[in-house]
């Protein structure tokens, strides 16, 4: 029994080098058993959804929402007014401009986004829980700001399943950690297979993923006996997640190699589609580059795409970092919604346009060109995937400074989500520790308003 123990667990760490696993622990697909249903096998959700997938686009550091896309004319009217102890009113450094059929307002500083404005839906009218990047990060991913909890990524693999068990269910694109670093988008308490795999954007984003030839003679043999000993184990240990998680890693790993490479291989894209995205062919890390991957992903089955900008939104001062910070997101995040639209994929991917918290309209006297935190109100976006486009949803007051209609909480954001996925929020649960979890809490409403009929 000891010597069987012994050769199991150094087959198990050749194996796993062999596959590749621990460069891919997160991606986790089908489960090489013939009796066993694969828990990433695609799953129907409470109702019809209107979309199927979600490519989440996070804004580290808190975007300025009245330098964005809840422009204040009137801020620019109060600029140098007191607003309080030792601050003063800031108007907005840029101009704005009316977009879409609906002229909703947006800053100067999105020129490609305005032309995009019949597509997104706005709304002017979040607040969170906090001011502090690491809690109000936590809280837009999982929901809670007092513990690490799965990030919504993880609850979208867990209740929708892949459809296509060669990649993961749940992708991160992260050049660069948020705030909270990857327990943004860890699986916590949920099955390891629904955790987000992380890709890091360069010439080598999935490390390891080619086995040498020698390598690769032996693999297939190698695997084939490993999981013979691992179903003969798993038989009388159905409970067992954690080997199933293992078994995962070593199935999955085998599909990435064929697989991967060929959706990382741009090769195949015209030029007008590399132009759409503002990036040049030898490309392989801006954030149009990531957004291009994430559209090859979505329509190859993959889930939940996240893609952290690397950029820090975070301005106390230097507001003219901003136009930087615009310059390398707008016309990618533009031409991911062109490319999806022209593909006929909009209508069933739902993005999401976020970040943690929003600025103050006010700056202290003493540091006129930048914002701080606030968590009171603040805008993000939602294109596709069921909901009305060119349609704003909450309001602020003149200056953007207090919330004056409509109030949407984050549980409200991620409800409504879910619920475009086709989930009722509060029955997509998972037991654990004596009690049931899920993204929202023990709040959120869905936002009807924002659904299309």
């Amino acid at each position: 029994m000891s010597t069987h123990r012994t050769t199991r667990r150094t087959l198990l760490q050749r194996s796993l080098q062999l596959a590749t696993a621990g460069a891919t622990s997160g991606f986790l697909s089908k489960l090489a058993l013939a009796d066993t249903l694969s828990p990433l096998a695609p799953k129907q959700p409470h109702f019809e959804p209107k979309a199927k997938r979600v490519i989440l686009l996070f804004m580290p550091g808190g975007v300025s929402h009245v330098d964005s896309f809840d422009p204040k004319p009137g801020l620019r009217a109060a600029d140098g007014k007191a607003a309080g102890k030792e601050r003063i009113y800031t108007g907005s450094m840029w101009g704005h401009h009316r977009g879409g059929q609906n002229g909703v307002l947006i800053s100067d500083l999105f020129p490609n986004l305005g032309g995009c404005m019949d597509d997104l839906c706005l709304i002017r009218s979040l607040h969170g829980d906090k001011g502090d990047h690491f809690e109000a990060t936590l809280s837009m991913h999982s929901g809670t700001m007092a513990e690490a909890l799965p990030g919504i990524g993880a609850w979208v693999s867990y209740g929708l399943g892949t459809e296509n068990p060669n990649l993961p269910s749940h992708v991160v694109f992260a050049e660069t950690l948020p705030y909270a670093g990857a327990q943004s988008w860890d699986s916590n308490f949920l099955p390891a297979y629904h955790q987000g795999t992380r890709i890091t954007p360069g010439n080598d984003p999935i490390p390891n993923l080619r086995p040498d030839s020698a390598t690769a003679a032996m693999q297939t043999r190698e695997l084939a006996f490993l999981n013979r000993m691992n179903q003969r184990h798993l038989s009388g240990r159905r409970d067992d997640s954690d080997l199933a998680a293992r078994m995962y890693s070593f199935d999955a790993a085998v599909g990435l190699q064929s697989n991967a490479p060929e959706v990382l291989d741009f090769s195949d894209e015209s030029d007008a589609t590399f132009d759409l995205y503002g990036i040049k062919r030898d490309d392989r890390k801006s954030f149009g580059w990531q957004c291009m991957a994430a559209r090859r992903m979505s329509e190859r089955g993959v889930r939940f795409i996240e893609i952290v900008d690397k950029g820090n939104w975070d301005a106390h001062s230097n507001m003219k970092g901003y136009r930087k910070l615009a310059q390398n997101t707008d016309k990618a995040i533009a031409g991911l919604l062109t490319d999806l639209k022209q593909r006929g994929l909009l209508e069933e991917t739902l993005v999401v346009w976020c970040t943690e918290f929003g600025r103050t309209p006010s700056s202290k006297k003493t540091e006129l060109d930048g914002r701080d935190h606030y968590k009171d109100a603040f805008t993000c976006w939602l294109a596709g995937g069921g909901v009305k486009g060119g349609y704003v949803h909450g309001a602020t007051d003149d200056v953007g400074e207090k919330i004056v209609e409509n109030p949407v909480h984050i549980h409200d954001f991620h409800a409504t989500i879910m619920h475009l996925l086709g989930f009722d929020h509060t029955k997509l649960t998972y037991h654990f520790s004596g009690r049931d979890f899920r993204l929202t809490g023990l709040a959120g409403n869905v936002v009807t308003d924002v659904i299309r009929a």
